[in-house]
């Protein structure tokens, strides 16, 4: 008679998260890319999902590119330094649009919803419910270097807007100097 282990028998063999994920990878990135799309009307989201070309259609392409590579990253264990390339392309798009904070960034821990929805059941199966809480950190630790990024280029915005107030302000009174005869 065989003994009887406590652990319940499961269709999937054992794996550690790394595989797991790996597995589930395009699953992931897919409902990942959506959760990005989703902060814009539908029929703009539709626009950015139909095309992946990088000139006709810059924030769909980057943002593919972007949620592909840092999951890549994710996987592989890499200095969130290294990919912040891929996280740029999609966080100085949505400061440029002016998105909030809360919702320029809140794709980033949609993604730990994501990962549980696919593999919890697997996780907990697998006895792996630590990994993966070491993982969801990283992904606490990628929305806090996303946030200095996005505050990076909010700043970088109102520093573009106030020298170009002060450009204009000095051209205008260089004009009324020059109408009310004035030469500097």
């Amino acid at each position: 008679m065989p003994a009887v282990s406590g652990r319940r028998e499961s269709a999937i063999p054992d794996m550690d998260l790394n595989a797991l994920l790996k597995e589930k990878q395009p699953a992931i990135v897919e409902k990942w890319f959506e959760t990005v799309l989703a902060a814009y009307p539908e029929n703009t989201a539709n626009i950015y999902r139909k095309s992946e070309a990088q000139f006709t259609n810059p924030l769909g392409y980057n943002a593919r590119q972007g949620v592909e590579g840092l999951f890549d990253a994710l996987l592989k264990g890499v200095m969130l330094e290294e990919a912040s390339g891929f996280l740029d392309n999609i966080v100085r798009i949505r400061a440029i649009q002016e998105f909030p904070p809360s919702q320029a960034l809140s794709f980033i821990y949609e993604l730990k919803k994501i990962v549980r929805a696919e593999i919890g059941k697997a996780v907990a199966e697998q006895g792996l419910t630590e990994d993966l809480d070491s993982f969801l950190s990283t992904i606490d630790d990628l929305a806090l270097f996303a946030f200095d990024l996005y505050m990076g280029c909010r700043e970088k915005l109102f520093e573009i807007k106030v020298n170009e107030m002060k450009n204009s302000t000095f051209r205008l009174i260089q004009q009324a100097n020059r109408v009310g005869g004035k030469q500097e």
